[in-house]
């Protein structure tokens, strides 16, 4: 039998999918390698290891099975499988794999550990991600951007004026200020996200990025741009001018009071 240094192949085509991990993506290459083999245009397939030839056991099984009944060998670096043909496939690959998924566990538990330290002793990059109205300094702090901090503090000051989030938009577009993408028309979301944005009153909180639930939080974290006084204003504002309302029975629907623009923008022009 040829061992893998001393075979003698030519490389037909290397066969990659990007972001393949997520169970609903299609993997376009695979299928693709998968047709080419059964076409006997390809006998051997080298690849690092099980967990990435397949994204779980039921699928390696499926490819594993094809690939042997047309004859194509199977070659797993790191599990040391030269042929899949020596071995009874289904046992090889089921437990094969239960390590390999054990040890993805692991190694994710080690990350979510390590990101957790680094988040209690406030050393995580986290804590200092730039957002629009800073910038970074030379040793990677969040610093105020001059420019870009008077546009977010006229965007809370339109809201507690009276402003929607469109009339914001409107004014934005007058004034020709970019949005942070460089783009000439602001997102509603964009505004929307500004506007609850903790990290303006220069607190951080992170969350755990499996659960999405509290995980750390830093006040002070960087300097202020926008009052506590202002940011609690804008909070009400928003909560007032929702039309999302709750009945007795604690189902939400839509008010018929809607909040509009237009009437602000009308009103503030008679004055």
């Amino acid at each position: 039998m040829k061992t893998v240094s001393d075979a003698q192949w030519g490389l037909e085509e290397v066969f990659i999918d990007i972001a393949s991990a997520n169970g609903q993506e299609p993997r376009k290459k695979f299928d693709r390698m998968i047709k080419e083999c059964e076409s006997s245009h390809i006998d051997v397939i080298l690849t690092k290891s099980i967990s990435r030839f397949g994204r779980d056991t039921a699928e390696t099984l499926d490819a594993v099975r094809r690939l042997k009944t047309v004859g194509t060998r199977i070659i797993f670096l790191e599990e040391n499988i030269v042929d899949t043909n020596d071995y009874d496939s289904d046992l090889m690959i089921s437990v094969l794999e239960s390590f390999a998924q054990a040890e993805n566990e692991s190694r994710s538990e080690n990350i979510r550990w390590g990101l957790a330290k680094r988040a209690a002793n406030g050393s995580s990059g986290l804590y200092r991600r730039r957002l629009y109205g800073y910038t970074k300094d030379e040793k990677g702090n969040l610093v105020i951007d001059e420019e870009q901090a008077g546009v977010v503090q006229k965007i809370f000051e339109w809201v507690i004026e009276g402003y929607s989030v469109l009339g914001i938009i409107e004014n934005l577009h007058k004034k020709e200020i970019p949005s942070p993408t460089g783009k000439e028309k602001w997102r509603k979301r964009t505004i929307e996200k500004m506007l609850k944005n903790e990290k303006y009153i220069g607190t951080v909180t992170l969350l755990d990025s499996a659960t999405q639930e509290y995980y750390y939080q830093m006040k002070e974290a960087h300097p202020q741009l926008i009052s506590d006084e202002d940011f609690r204003k804008v909070k009400s504002e928003k909560k007032k001018r929702s039309n999302i309302i709750t009945d007795d029975n604690g189902r939400p629907h839509r008010s018929n009071n809607k909040y509009s623009s237009k009437r602000v923008l009308k009103e503030k022009i008679r004055c």
